[in-house]
């Protein structure tokens, strides 16, 4: 069998390039290319321990230590748990990108020798490769910078009722969200209409009027006794708005204030 190993060198380089690439967008890293290019160069080297006799243990050793070499070039040392939060999302990034390969293999490939592949002589996989990596990398980053912002928002809430009913909800931090009570200037959580349908009666309820850019009107509200936001604490001075249109968030029903933040 015939190896080409600058063809080889060249692909890993890509591979570890497009990796170290995406963890510095996802993390939001502010480095330099040229760090990015020499981190890769490094990880490329390590194609080279294939070639040499090594046990199943020293070689996965081995790897480990280039692969922290790899993000410390890279990304710098600040502390451990810098270095250990690059090294993690390095390696889930690396099982995205490897599945995608091993995907690729199943489905086009006869014959794989480490991460070329074979078919009557390089196959036109290797021109796939270099093709659609970037594009399932760009798609992952894409959705994770997206997920990472949303969930960075999203709160577990319980109210607490007078009567003692507790109604647990799923917040989201909705800093256009700007409606207070006019007369005691206490913020207002929106929540769907049908999470509130038997925790109140009608005596408790109180009209608070609104404008928006695109409508007026008067809003349903109820007092709870407390509001206890998971990570945040309990706030007392709170009005609930029952949300005069389903909150179309995923997995969201209740729109937070970003008032109760201050305490």
């Amino acid at each position: 069998m015939r190896i080409y190993l600058d063809l080889l060198f060249a692909l890993n380089f890509f591979f570890d390039f497009l990796l170290l690439l995406t963890v510095a967008l996802l993390l939001r890293r502010n480095i330099k290319f040229k760090r990015l290019v020499l981190g890769a160069f490094l990880g490329a080297l390590s194609i080279f321990l294939l070639f040499i006799p090594l046990s199943n243990i020293l070689l996965f050793i081995y790897k480990l230590i280039i692969s922290l070499v790899m993000v410390i070039i890279t990304f710098g040392y600040k502390n451990i748990r810098y270095v250990m939060r690059n090294l993690l999302f390095l390696y889930s990034t690396s099982m995205i990108l490897g599945g995608f390969l091993y995907f690729l293999n199943i489905e086009f490939s006869y014959r794989q020798e480490g991460l070329i592949f074979f078919h009557q002589g390089l196959s036109i996989n290797f021109i796939v490769l270099i093709i659609l990596s970037p594009l399932v990398v760009y798609i992952y980053i894409k959705q994770g910078i997206a997920l990472k912002n949303h969930y960075a928002n999203c709160y577990q809430v319980d109210l607490y009722f007078k009567d003692g009913t507790v109604k647990k909800l799923n917040g989201f931090l909705d800093t256009g969200n700007k409606l207070y009570d006019p007369y005691q200037q206490r913020p207002i959580i929106l929540v769907n209409p049908e999470e509130l349908k038997a925790d109140y009666n009608a005596s408790e309820v109180i009209m608070v009027p609104y404008e928006s850019i695109n409508s007026c009107g008067l809003l349903k509200c109820v007092a709870p006794d407390k509001i206890h936001i998971i990570g945040v604490g309990e706030r007392r001075q709170v009005l609930v708005g029952i949300s005069k249109e389903k909150i179309k968030i995923e997995g969201v029903n209740c729109l937070l204030h970003s008032k109760l933040w201050e305490g």
